[in-house]
């Protein structure tokens, strides 16, 4: 494939802020939000877009009514604007005055609060300058602006919650399986010997999550009870039900680790019953932004701390698939 820099007869002179609109239109898959995050107008957008096709000789969109996508020319020159602006800042960030290494996360609440907050002590102290600022939402983000460096979401993404042009720029991670298991207070554990004692308790439901109780009954071949214990929205409510003796929990031993550690929840059916495993939460973020310093060590610290091999090299040089 031709190369669209290093060719004998083009002498090019491609204006940065051409190649700015670019990444920006190819990173959210739309000239209006292109615009919006270069604090510019869609028409000028449009025509650094239309200048830089002009230049190259080489048509970068095809236009499918109100949505864009890359030809092949624009994918390969993506590729190569993303690695150029990366490795740009990059150097600017080691000759410049440093200040602290900043990292805005977009998280999941329960993840927040039940895995990350606890070991935010550690992250500092083994990263020493690096500040954090978590903001926790049950939503995708979208990546607009420099609101934030990555998410991390519950449930897998998919291309109707960025767009499918931007979700193609997108890096996403899964972290790891989660085993989910029925959990209760100490004093419940003494009724529950067998799957179908749970039959008689009351059951805590966690209204959003992927693994369910009829999803736990099934895999230990039983038919589970019509819901009638409390319900809530998040997971750290539902064990904190459950550690005050309000019923049975099913949820992930990811989040419960403080609870069980100190005793104020127990699994009754551990080494009795099947678990479900599942994965449930995933990273997300930019492949553009995967230079940032700040992430790079937030990856590295993530993976040690779950036991995964996070593999930033793998967008290295090509497009998530």
């Amino acid at each position: 494939m031709m190369n669209l820099f290093h060719h004998p007869s083009m002498k090019l002179h491609l204006p940065l802020s051409a190649l700015r609109a670019f990444e920006a239109v190819s990173r959210t898959g739309s000239f209006r939000a292109a615009a919006t995050d270069l604090g510019l107008t869609p028409s000028a957008v449009s025509h650094a877009i239309r200048g830089l096709e002009d230049l190259l000789a080489a048509p970068l969109f095809v236009r499918e009514g109100r949505g864009i996508r890359l030809t092949p020319q624009g994918e390969t020159l993506m590729r190569h604007v993303e690695r150029g602006f990366g490795e740009l800042r990059l150097g600017i960030g080691s000759i410049a005055a440093r200040g602290p290494e900043r990292l805005r996360l977009h998280c999941a609440p329960s993840f927040a609060a039940q895995w990350l907050v606890p070991r935010l002590k550690r992250l500092l102290e083994e990263n020493a300058g690096l500040e954090v600022r978590i903001a926790a939402g049950a939503d995708y983000t979208r990546f607009r602006g420099d609101e934030f460096d990555a998410d991390i979401v519950y449930g897998a993404p998919q291309p109707e919650h960025y767009g499918a042009q931007a979700y193609q720029a997108l890096a996403i991670m899964p972290l790891g399986r989660e085993t989910v298991t029925p959990l209760c207070a100490p004093s419940l554990a003494g009724a529950i010997r067998t799957p179908r004692d749970l039959l008689g308790q009351t059951l805590i439901e966690s209204a959003v999550k992927k693994v369910r109780w009829p999803d736990w009954f099934s895999a230990n071949g039983l038919v589970g009870p019509e819901s009638a214990g409390p319900r809530f929205d998040r997971s750290f409510l539902s064990l904190s039900a459950a550690a005050e003796g309000l019923g049975v929990a099913l949820e992930s031993l990811r989040f419960a680790e403080r609870e069980l550690a100190s005793g104020r929840l127990v699994r009754p059916l551990a080494g009795v019953a099947a678990d479900v495993t599942y994965v449930g939460h995933w990273l997300v973020f930019p492949r553009a932004r995967r230079y940032a310093p700040a992430l790079r060590l937030f990856i590295d610290w993530l993976g040690r701390e779950l036991g995964l091999p996070l593999d930033l090299a793998a967008y290295e040089t090509a497009p998530r698939q």
